[in-house]
């Protein structure tokens, strides 16, 4: 009797001792979200044969032809330059921002948000205009920046 006591003893210990994996399921640190729109037609979407990539970074985008893209920034700096070339013309776009650390769970760790989005500089070949639509980028549910074209 005292064997399937201790037995059972041993099985409850090793059961309760066990914890419990946490996996992170929630969004990490958002994208910047640029959406490409008809010049002559603000309000439409116009998809464009792209090449994306920040200074000294291999290409995000290899002509791909799309309406939007997803670009990260760096959260260890303030600025980041992204050069975007559509066919042979290539624009570049100068972003600052402030870089926010929220912690989000033990399983998650931190992620960093950003506000006061801005563009320093940019170069007008084949981009006609750039707005800000969000400067305070938290998630990817909505464009952040439009680019008219």
């Amino acid at each position: 009797m005292k064997k399937y006591v201790f037995a059972l003893f041993v099985a409850l210990v090793g059961i309760y001792s066990c914890e419990i994996d946490d996996f992170c399921s929630l969004e990490t640190t958002p994208r910047l979200i640029i959406s490409f729109y008809d010049v002559e037609d603000p309000t439409e979407y116009k998809e464009v044969p792209l090449y994306a990539w920040a200074n000294e970074m291999d290409s995000i985008y290899n002509a791909v032809i799309v309406d939007s893209i997803y670009i990260p920034l760096d959260p260890s700096a303030n600025s980041i330059t992204y050069k975007l070339s559509h066919t042979k013309e290539v624009d570049q776009i100068d972003f600052t921002y402030e870089v926010d650390d929220v912690f989000v769970s033990e399983s998650c760790g931190f992620k960093s948000t950003f506000k006061n989005l801005k563009i320093v500089s940019n170069t007008n070949v084949w981009i006609q205009r750039i707005d800000i639509s969000n400067a305070i980028i938290e998630n990817e549910t909505q464009a952040h920046v439009k680019i008219y074209h």
